[in-house]
């Protein structure tokens, strides 16, 4: 009689998790990837306004995390590979940076009002950067 050590569901376990944790690790380092580029290109330090307390740039962070952690999620799942992941990955990072931007652009002074701790003018972009990141998760999971 096998070991229990020996079980095929323990031996799958043991194959699959570290390819698991791979894979997991990656597509956060995607995350705070685009996080990075995305803190880059706004007109303001939201880490700095967050220390200084602005809700509306701790709002409008949390957004493009979710932002972009949705469609990684949905590229984690639909990639079989490290490779896959790192292209899907980077394609759903491209769009969502592009259109963070875009709607930072057509909601004009957006930026300066968040700046200014206006936290209905964050909720909205938050809710901008959601709804695209929901449709770029569809369109990904085919």
């Amino acid at each position: 009689m096998p070991s229990q050590l020996q079980s095929p569901e323990v031996q799958a376990f043991a194959t699959g998790f570290p390819v698991t944790l791979a894979h997991a690790g990656l597509t956060l380092a995607m995350l705070i990837l685009g996080a990075t580029i995305y803190a880059l290109m706004t007109p303001h330090r939201e880490i700095k306004l967050i220390r200084e307390g602005n809700a509306a740039a701790a709002l409008s962070l949390g957004g493009v995390l979710v932002g972009l952690a949705i469609p990684l999620a949905v590229s984690l799942r639909a990639s079989t590979s490290a490779i896959e992941i790192v292209i899907w990955g980077a394609a759903t990072i491209a769009v969502q940076l592009l259109v963070f931007r875009v709607a930072d652009m057509v909601l004009k002074g957006l930026p300066d009002r968040i700046q200014d701790g206006e936290v209905a003018a964050a909720a909205l972009l938050v809710g901008a950067k959601i709804a695209t990141a929901l449709i770029l998760a569809a369109a990904v999971a085919g």
